[in-house]
């Protein structure tokens, strides 16, 4: 890394150490990321010359022996051991390449027993994937290490010659390094130039050598990635179970939400109406004043009770939303917040039912969340439609700080908009202002 020891014009303090990053094209040779690309390649060629002889050898001895029973049995031994080599090749990718894949779907039996086990190896399209990258991986790792060792030896030799060139003069010849000889014509590297030039090409080829192997082993990630890993379809069924998961969990939750809102409120105060009505209709004949005064209070109960419960069917979904769309029922939860709200929403046409309810509770949580954290002055909220996504934008004058990570009710909202393949983004600096980003899947229209 290049020091440059002088003073930091206005950037920093007098006198104070400023230091330069050495270019890439100069680090790479160096850096162990490029030891360990190669180190990949150099172990590519013994390792993918066992693979390959052991795949045709298994596959070859298998279909050899399809005219009896051992046949079925050995080809499918063959494919699960190359389901482990794979593995394998996955784990070296991530030690070596930090190339992060994830494992393929695993064998599905639909049968238990040995026989399952095979029509499962069989029938599985990682041991099919597996079996043509054991088979295609040997020409493209020969071809890998050939360039790369050449490459590297000699940029490395080249580079170096002036050294060795007076260090070990009797293996070079007494004159120079002879490129060319026979009985009659010799040429030789002997005068400075000659040499200052070898150098150069020297350097040039150990420069260009780190990015030849990032080349090489760019083409070995997705070969290992695309044979080796989880295909799209495999990942998107993974993707779908957790999102799943999410849904159920989220539903569970607002149950016992709304369960005990209705416990603790509405549930509650009509079972002290009730008593109240009760003890009214004792003191009616002995007490009518008070009995008049306790059906007073039993009266201001029942309009309690309702808000409470209009409050909570609100909550689950709200009439306005069904009735009139987003912008009425936006409009009706800024209305509500104590923030200042201004609502902006511009949408061709309406969502699906689903996608407009998640959208309106986005909206209402986070209008939830400045009224009660962000010690705002004023907030906004603006939604309108992107090509086949819904947009929402809720941005607020508070003190920021809020953080998905943090494990907060942000971290919940996050979870709910990606089961529906939805993105939540949160830029919330310390000192605000906060912007909060969300983006739903339209997923058709409503006529």
């Amino acid at each position: 890394m290049a020091t440059d020891y002088g003073y930091d014009s206005g950037l920093g303090f007098p006198g104070t150490v400023r230091r330069q990053r050495v270019p890439a094209g100069l680090r790479a040779p160096f850096e162990g990321r490029t030891w360990r690309e190669f180190g990949y390649v150099l172990l590519s060629l013994p390792i993918s010359v066992l693979m390959f002889a052991y795949a045709v050898t298994m596959i070859s001895l298998g279909a050899g022996l399809l005219v009896t029973f051992l046949g079925i049995p050995v080809f499918a031994a063959g494919l699960a051991g190359c389901r482990g080599l794979g593995a394998l090749e996955r784990a070296r990718a991530r030690g070596l390449l930090g190339l992060e894949v994830g494992d393929p779907e695993p064998l599905r039996m639909r049968k238990s027993g040995f026989m399952g086990w095979i029509g499962a190896v069989l029938k599985s399209g990682t041991s099919w994937r597996t079996l043509l990258y054991s088979v295609v991986h040997l020409p493209w790792a020969l071809f890998s290490f050939v360039v790369a060792v050449n490459f590297w030896v000699y940029g490395w030799a080249l580079l170096t010659y002036p050294l060795w060139f007076w260090v070990f003069p009797a293996y070079v010849g007494q004159d120079g390094l002879q490129l060319y000889g026979d009985e009659t014509h010799h040429i030789y590297l002997d005068n400075p130039f000659e040499i200052g030039v070898t150098a150069l090409v020297g350097l040039l080829f150990t420069l260009a050598t780190p990015w030849i192997v990032r080349a090489l082993t760019t083409v070995d990630r997705v070969m290992v990635h695309g044979l080796l890993g989880p295909t799209k379809l495999s990942a998107r069924v993974v993707e779908l179970e957790s999102d799943r998961g999410v849904v159920v969990d989220t539903a569970a939750a607002d149950l016992r939400r709304i369960e005990r809102d209705l416990h603790d409120g509405a549930q509650a105060r009509l079972v002290a109406l009730a008593m109240d009505l009760g003890l009214a209709k004792e003191k009616l004949t002995e007490d009518p004043a008070a009995a008049a005064r306790m059906v007073d209070e039993a009266h201001g109960e029942v309009k309690t009770a309702l808000q409470e419960l209009r409050d909570l069917a609100r909550g689950i979904h709200p009439a306005v939303l069904t009735d009139r769309g987003l912008d009425a029922a936006l409009s009706s939860v800024a209305s509500r917040c104590t923030v200042p709200v201004q609502v902006e929403v511009d949408l061709p046409s309406r969502p699906a039912p689903a996608i407009e309810g998640i959208a309106y509770f986005t909206v209402s949580e986070l209008l939830q969340n400045i009224s009660k954290h962000s010690r705002a002055t004023f907030a906004a909220v603006d939604v309108w439609r992107v090509e086949n996504r819904l947009m929402l934008q809720v941005v607020d004058n508070g003190v920021g700080g809020a953080d998905v990570s943090a494990g907060s009710g942000l971290a919940g909202l996050a979870e709910r908009l990606d089961a529906v393949d939805g993105i939540l983004v949160v830029d919330s600096p310390v000192g605000g202002p906060t912007r909060v980003t969300a983006e739903l899947p339209w997923r058709g229209e409503r006529v």
